[in-house]
């Protein structure tokens, strides 16, 4: 790493994949980071609240800072106040876990949810603010689908498939199976996936158009015992009504972080 702000980007990224803490030692190898640098880094970082030491002397663990000014971004732009009525009616209507994701650059964000499932049963919750795997998510599927599969495969070329030990025993793993899955997306109108991202789960989702463009993503998952198939099939009129709405809310405002076209 070349720069302060590559250096420090790259501290807080590396830390956020391990909340149990990371020692200096080691984010100075890993990130390639002289020693006395990265301790002087993390000690800007500290002073600024974004980093603190699990202990004395300790590994150093991310704060809430980040997530603080997450939530305040997207409380400023009216995310979930606009979309939070459409997820929390399809969460109802499925008794699953429904996220919303958006578009950003080559990235594609989950940002927003609303869990169906209150009292007992099994519960599927991942954590917001995280990257959608492109390759392995339904999410990134309902994206991916929207795009040539030039387009597509530069995307996940880009993120990468990842490691299978990460993700279900069907992720693909190819561009051929990757392309077959998308085919099949387009085919359907709604993405679908079996053990794809985790062992034991299934999701589904459709992608929220503005102009034929794709700025978000509406998604259902659950574990495959009660989201089988047949089930999500009888979902997906619900899952596609509720993207259909929401593309037209998105018009009038920069909720997706992209003027909508013809506006600037």
């Amino acid at each position: 790493m070349s720069t302060a702000i590559d250096r420090c980007l790259g501290v807080l990224e590396h830390l956020a994949r391990y909340p149990e803490g990371v020692p200096l030692s080691s984010l100075s190898s890993e990130l390639d980071i002289p020693l006395s640098a990265c301790h002087r880094l993390l000690a800007d970082l500290q002073r600024h609240g974004y980093v603190r030491q699990a202990r004395a002397q300790g590994d150093y663990v991310l704060t809430t800072k980040i997530v603080s000014l997450g939530l305040g971004f997207l409380s400023s732009a009216g995310i979930v106040d606009i979309a939070g009525p459409l997820l929390e009616r399809l969460a109802q209507s499925s008794g699953e876990l429904v996220r919303l994701s958006i578009v950003d650059d080559d990235r594609l964000t989950w940002v927003a949810k609303a869990q169906g499932m209150r009292q007992g049963g099994q519960r599927y919750d991942p954590d917001m603010g995280m990257d959608a795997r492109l390759s392995c998510t339904a999410s990134g599927h309902a994206w991916l689908m929207t795009l040539s599969d030039e387009r597509a495969l530069e995307l996940v070329s880009r993120q990468g498939f990842g490691l299978p030990d990460d993700y279900g025993p069907k992720a693909p793993a190819t561009i051929k199976a990757l392309l077959g899955f998308l085919h099949a997306a387009r085919v359907r109108g709604y993405a679908m996936i079996d053990e794809v991202f985790a062992p034991g789960m299934t999701a589904m989702a459709a992608p929220v158009l503005r102009r034929k463009e794709a700025i978000g993503v509406i998604s259902i998952a659950g574990p495959r015992a009660r989201l089988t198939a047949a089930r999500m099939h009888e979902l997906a009129p619900g899952l596609l009504q509720a993207a259909a709405e929401l593309g037209p809310i998105s018009n009038a405002s920069n909720l997706f972080g992209r003027p909508p076209l013809g506006k600037g």
